[in-house]
């Protein structure tokens, strides 16, 4: 059936709308971290692996770290262990662990596969893989306790990442997805959350942008209004007056030390939206927030 006038218009604008973008972040990288119900509701799954593809056909470089903390929860469950969090981070025990590791990787080989899919040449990878991501034990500094550090198990804290095996599947065209589990100074595996990864990995590849798909529209201020345009003293601020806390201090820790480790743009961005990849690099409006390097 023949598009109208009006609709022809439109469309045709927004492809316009993408020519800028497209030339300005062309063989740039792009890291995003995937996560929330844009991972597990079959019709976004779907419109993100699209995404990822177009943004690597028009010549960008995607790197994908994925999370998957609802079907964690969910195999936790089924053998009666509930999730327990402090300060956003998950408390990891040996058998946790041994969960973590098979539901990421499934999650992992379903990504790949549904990329590939869709004419991707995607490539599943933990940090395991040629030890590229080291870590070491994550302690974390009691709020109710001052001085006293908390022991949340099997979950690291990056030491350091080693771009190397990234940056040679993307001379060959290949679209890395990343599962964020490293290796301890003991070769122990150590769980490490999704957001740290993709934040440090931003930065090591001196990626243009860093992308964060949440389940919210993005930053929100006390009366729950969308802002835009911070900078990472405002963050600081709405830290510092409890506007932010919970499951968002993970992903605002790793906007800021992205964006101030030379990150250009970071974004947290709704990934309930249909496309909302495509639609916050390739149009003007975005759907979610945008943290400024400055």
């Amino acid at each position: 059936m023949p598009l109208s006038a009006a609709t022809a218009a439109q469309k045709a604008h927004t492809l316009s709308e993408a020519l800028p973008y497209i030339q300005r972040f062309f063989d740039k990288t792009i890291v995003i971290k995937y996560g929330g119900n844009a991972m597990t509701d079959p019709v976004l799954q779907e419109g993100f692996a699209r995404d990822v593809v177009l943004l690597k056909l028009v010549g960008m470089n995607p790197v994908v770290v994925h999370g998957g903390g609802p079907q964690i929860n969910e195999m936790l469950k089924r053998v009666g262990k509930q999730g327990e969090f402090v300060q956003g981070m998950r408390v990891t025990d040996e058998e946790t662990m041994d969960m973590v590791e098979m539901v990421l990787g499934k999650i992992n080989k379903d990504i790949v596969n549904l990329i590939n899919r869709y004419g991707g040449k995607a490539v599943g990878l933990t940090g395991q893989d040629s030890s590229f991501i080291r870590a070491e034990k994550l302690m974390l500094a009691s709020t109710a306790e001052p001085g006293k550090m908390l022991d949340i198990g099997l979950v690291g804290d990056i030491a350091k990442i080693d771009p190397a095996v990234i940056v040679f599947l993307d001379s060959g065209d290949f679209i890395p997805v990343i599962a964020p589990i490293g290796v301890g100074p003991d070769g122990e595996t150590l769980n490490i959350n999704a957001d740290l990864v993709s934040g440090k990995l931003a930065e090591v590849l001196r990626a243009e942008k860093l992308v964060l798909m949440t389940n919210t529209p993005g930053v929100l201020d006390k009366d729950g209004e969308l802002l835009t345009g911070l900078t990472p003293r405002q963050i600081d601020e709405l830290v510092a007056e409890g506007t932010l806390s919970g499951g968002m201090l993970p992903k605002i820790a790793s906007a800021l030390d992205a964006a101030r480790g030379g990150v250009r743009s970071v974004h947290i961005i709704d990934g309930r939206v249909r496309h909302a990849l495509l639609l916050e690099i390739l149009t003007d409006e975005g759907v979610g927030t945008l943290i400024k390097s400055k």
